[in-house]
C-alpha cells in the first residue's frame, strides 16, 4: 500500500519493500517539470556520477548485482549517446534500489530512501532538507503508533491476569507449596492457555521461533490477544467450578476457535489493527 507525504506542496509517495522504504522519484521529480517526471529521472540516471553510485549502493546491499553488466553501464555513461530507463537498468543488473510501478495512480519510479535522497538533492538542496524533514516527521509518528499499539496489546493480555492466578493460587495450588513449584504450575497453566488459542507451548514456540524478539504473546495477533484475554477470566472459571485440566484445555479450544473466527471478520478489530500498524 502506497503511503504519502507532502512536500512543498508537492504528494510524495512512498512504499515499504524489503523492510526498506522506497520514495517516489517520478513526484519528486515534478518539483522540477509536471509533465517530463519520467524524462528527467531518465536524465539524472545517464551521469556517470549517478551510476557510479547506483552500483556502489548496489554492490554493498544487493548479493545478485550483475558486475559485469554494471560495468557496461559505467563505461557507457556520460557520453552523449548514452541513456538508460530504471526498467532497463533493473533488468540488466538485478538491481534493487529501483522498483517501477505501471498505474496511474501510484505508478512511476520509486528509488531505496539512500538513492531517492540523492536525486533530490540533484533536483534541489533546499527540496532535498524538507523532503529530509517531512519523512523523519512521519517516522517518528509511525514509531510512536506502533508503540501505542504494542501497549494496547499487552494490555489486553494484562486485563483477567489478576483473575486467572488469583483462581490458580486459591484452587490448584496446594499450601505451603514451594516458590519453584508455584511458578510451575503457573507456567503450566499459562501453557493451557497457549495450547488452546495458539496450539503449542511457550517453549515449542520458543524452539521454532528462536529469531523473533520477545515471546508467544509478544508476537501474537490482536485478535490472538483479545481471545487470550477471554480465555483467562473462563479458565479461572473453570477452575472455580473444578473440571480438570484436560476437560478445561478441551473447552478452552473450543471456545477459542469460535471466537477466533468472529474476530478474523470483525470490522472493528480490522480497522483497529490498521490504525495501529499504517
Amino acid at each position: 500500500m502506497n503511503k504519502e507525504i507532502v512536500v512543498k506542496n508537492i504528494p510524495i509517495s512512498f512504499i515499504s519493500r524489503r523492510e526498506d522504504d522506497y520514495i517516489s522519484l517520478t513526484d519528486i521529480a515534478r518539483y522540477r517539470n509536471k509533465e517530463r517526471t519520467e524524462r528527467i529521472v531518465q536524465n539524472w540516471l545517464r551521469t556517470r556520477n549517478v551510476i557510479e553510485f547506483m552500483g556502489l549502493w548496489e554492490q554493498i546491499n544487493n548479493p545478485n548485482f550483475k558486475h559485469l553488466e554494471f560495468e557496461v553501464f559505467k563505461n557507457e555513461s556520460g557520453s552523449n549517446s548514452f541513456s538508460v530507463t530504471p526498467k532497463r537498468w533493473i533488468d540488466s543488473t538485478e538491481a534493487i534500489g529501483l522498483i517501477t510501478k505501471s498505474g496511474r495512480y501510484g505508478g512511476g519510479t520509486y528509488a531505496h530512501k539512500d538513492i531517492a535522497l540523492e536525486f533530490a538533492s540533484w533536483i534541489s538542496p533546499e527540496f532535498k532538507l524538507y523532503l529530509i524533514k517531512e519523512f523523519q516527521r512521519l517516522k517518528v509518528e509511525e514509531a510512536e503508533r506502533k508503540t501505542l499499539g504494542w501497549d494496547v496489546k499487552r494490555m489486553l493480555t494484562k486485563v483477567n491476569y489478576r483473575i486467572h492466578t488469583d483462581a490458580i493460587k486459591k484452587h490448584i495450588i496446594p499450601p505451603k507449596l514451594s516458590k519453584h513449584l508455584m511458578d510451575i504450575i503457573y507456567a503450566s497453566e499459562a501453557d493451557v492457555l497457549n495450547m488452546a488459542i495458539f496450539g503449542m507451548t511457550a517453549k515449542e514456540w520458543r524452539d521454532k521461533n528462536s529469531k523473533e524478539k520477545g515471546n508467544i504473546r509478544d508476537c501474537s495477533t490482536i485478535e490472538q490477544l483479545v481471545v487470550l484475554s477471554n480465555m483467562e477470566s473462563m479458565n479461572a472459571e473453570f477452575i472455580r467450578q473444578g473440571l480438570s485440566q484436560g476437560k478445561r484445555l478441551e473447552k478452552l479450544n473450543e471456545i477459542a476457535i469460535y471466537q477466533m473466527t468472529s474476530l478474523v471478520n470483525n470490522q472493528t478489530i480490522r480497522k483497529l489493527t490498521t490504525e495501529m500498524y499504517t
